[in-house]
This record gives C-alpha cells, structure tokens and sequence, in this order.
C-alpha cells in the first residue's frame, strides 16, 4: 500500500503533562511565570546590549542572538500548552504538528551551532589574545551568526521531510505537550527500530558530539586561563564558567531524549519541560547576576530612561 494512502491521521492530541484539573492548573501558573521571565528577561539583554556602546563587542553580539533564539525556543510551543490548560483544547492539527518539529529543530540546531560559535570565540579571545581583533571581525561574526541559521534550516527540514514521509493510520495521542519526533514517530504504522536508529544518527550523536566538542574546548580555555593568574584571567573564568553552565544545562536533556528515543514518556516529559520552559530562562539570570558588565549597563539605561522621563515636560489641556 502507498505510504500517502496509510496516512489517514488528520490531527493530534497533546495529553500534556497531567490530567489532573489542580495539576493543570498548577502547571499554567508556573509556566505562564517562567515564560513571562524568559521573554522579559531576553528582551532586556537584547536592549540593553544594543543600547550600550560598550556592550558593542562579538561576544555580547553572540548573546544577543542567543537570547533572541531562547525567546523563540520558548515560544514556539509554550504559549499553545498555557492556553490549552484553560480552554481544555488539546488538539493540535497534523500540519501544526509538523511546524512544531520544524521550529524545535530549527532553533536548537541554530543554538548548537551558535554555542560552539560563542565557545570558538572565548578560545580565540583567551588563547590567542593578540590575534583576536583580526580573527573575530565584525563580517566574521555576522557570517557565523547566519551560518548557524543556515545550518539549523537544513537540521529542520531534514526532520520534518523525514516526518512527512511516516504514515499514520491508528492512535493520534501525543503523550507530550508538543510536537516531536521521538514521541510522534511512535505512532507511525512502521518498524520503530529504524526510525529510532535515524534520530540516533540524525540527532543524538550530532548533540553528543557537539558537546564533547564544546566541553573539550573549554577544557583547553580552563587550562590556559589557569596559567594566568590576574583580574582579567579571573574575569575570563567566570565568563567561561556562565558559557559552560548554559551549554550543559541545555546539551544534557537533548542528548539523553535523542539518545534513547524509546526511554520512558516521564523522563522524556521531565527533560522537555527543562530544556523548553527552564533553560531560556537560564541565559539571562546566568549572564545577568555573573556579569559585571551586563548589570552595569542595565543601571545606566535604568537611569538614562529614568532621567529621560523627568526632562519630559508635562502638557496639560
């Protein structure tokens, strides 16, 4: 039979993470919160960071992409859960379903690229001082940011032309809150042992290679900065701490989800919601309450808002 035929599977339904009424209800509190911080707290690196002249160096510009990428990791498909919790709607269409791997994929694969990129950045600033103006250029960050872009494009599209091609002709439950491959490729009518070894390779060993790449990295930019016993060496090392903190916050649950696409649905759930809902969050309380420089700018613009608004006359009518 043709595998367009089989597909006979309009729409899903997301079982969420309970089905308890208080539970839910539990859980659209928290999460409401947590998104309104991610998105507010993003928002304020991104401004601030374009704001001040003196943020206006590659690492900073690198974080500020990284912020934008976790405004939109959080906001693919949070808001729909946080909805649903109280309209009780929990169906979602079988091309919304698609978009959703389509958008997962595309901002963490454009977020590994770009984490290695911000590691690549620090090694370059710390082990090869002298040379870092010359190596890390404007048009060289710029070029690195897209290529980051284009390179979670074509992660994406492979997975959802992999989706594309599953037939689905029985149950639509999604024990999940949102759309992915190692729970929707569960429902395919066809050998699961395949497609587990396709996210594998596609995947998983991607997310454990980049982070054995990345984790190496910072183990030569540890050494070196221990060689150098100064204020600058002590500001690289909490810098690189911060950077080292919100790659293993973030590398750790995608690998273990893509490494075993079969383990179990609440292990998969629990690791989802971290680095969906609690990971964006982590960038700005990381980089915020460790940076000496990022807090320093937020005052001043605190205080040039504040004065702005006291120089503004008032009209009265």
């Amino acid at each position: 039979m043709d595998v367009a035929n089989k597909s006979t599977v309009s729409e899903f339904v997301l079982m969420g993470l309970s089905n308890s009424w208080e539970l839910q209800m539990f859980f659209f509190i928290v999460f409401s919160l947590f998104y309104a911080a991610t998105i507010v707290g993003n928002s304020l690196i991104a401004i601030t960071v374009i704001a001040d002249s003196h943020l206006h160096s590659p690492m900073y510009f690198l974080l500020t992409n990284l912020s934008i990428i976790d405004m939109s990791l959080a906001s693919f498909a949070t808001p729909k859960m946080i909805t649903d919790y109280l309209t009780g709607n929990k169906t979602i269409s079988f091309a919304g379903c698609i978009t959703q791997i389509f958008f997962l994929h595309l901002f963490t694969g454009t977020e590994i690229i770009l984490l290695m990129v911000m590691s690549f950045d620090r090694y370059i600033a710390i082990c090869k001082p002298l040379r870092y103006a010359s190596i890390i250029s404007p048009q060289v960050c710029i070029a690195l940011v897209v290529a980051s872009w284009v390179v979670g494009v074509m992660h994406s599209m492979s997975q959802v032309i992999f989706a594309l091609t599953l037939p689905f002709c029985g149950p639509n439950d999604i024990d999940s809150f949102f759309c992915d491959l190692p729970v929707v490729f569960q429902l395919a009518c066809v050998e699961t042992y395949v497609l587990g070894f396709f996210m594998i390779s596609t995947s998983g060993i991607i997310a454990l290679s980049c982070f054995i790449l990345l984790f190496s990295s910072y183990v030569v930019i540890l050494v070196t900065i221990k060689n150098h016993s100064s204020k600058g060496s002590s500001k690289a090392l909490s810098t690189c701490t911060a950077h080292f903190i919100v790659v293993f916050m973030f590398f750790g649950p995608c690998i273990f989800v893509y490494m075993w696409p079969l383990s179990s649905f609440l292990v998969d759930k629990i690791l989802s919601v971290f680095y969906m809902i609690f990971t964006p969050i982590m960038n700005p309380v990381i980089y915020t309450l460790r940076n000496q420089e990022v807090k320093t700018a937020m005052r001043k613009l605190k205080n040039r808002l504040l004065n702005s608004k006291k120089a503004t006359p008032l009209h009265y009518f």
